[in-house]
């Protein structure tokens, strides 16, 4: 069984949005907390968000309303750029804004659901490679 604890604040922020994607967002919370056991997750930039000791690696972008992004990056500070992008993208569901920032979108739980295992294995390798 997998272990992670849903911050009860995030959860307060969502409800009083009442988003219309919220059972994706709630699914996609699972995912990034398995992912990495020690994620701690806030809100940052209105959205949830994904610390791993004291350092951002995973925001959701929940606005506009119509899709869910999960941002995976190094912080909100400019650091020196890799050669090559962090991960590789075999599958094709990352749009990289550079070498060690990129936007994962998903636009309903069925897409999700489609492509889980991916969005889990993405998730675990950023924390990974990102792991400073």
């Amino acid at each position: 069984m997998d272990k992670y604890v849903l911050n009860p604040e995030v959860t307060a922020f969502l409800d009083v949005m009442n988003h219309p994607l919220r059972d994706l967002i709630e699914n996609l919370r699972r995912v990034i907390l398995t992912a990495g056991p020690d994620l701690v997750e806030g809100i940052k930039w209105n959205g949830p968000n994904y610390s791993l000791n004291g350092q951002d690696r995973i925001t959701m972008r929940i606005h506009p309303p119509k899709q869910v992004q999960l941002v995976l990056h190094r912080g909100a500070k400019v650091k020196e750029q890799p050669k090559e992008r962090l991960l590789k993208d075999e599958c094709a569901l990352l749009d990289w804004k550079s070498n060690d920032r990129a936007v994962l979108t998903v636009r309903s739980l069925a897409e999700l659901q489609g492509h889980q295992a991916v969005v889990e294995d993405v998730a675990a390798q950023w924390l990974v490679v990102t792991g400073d």
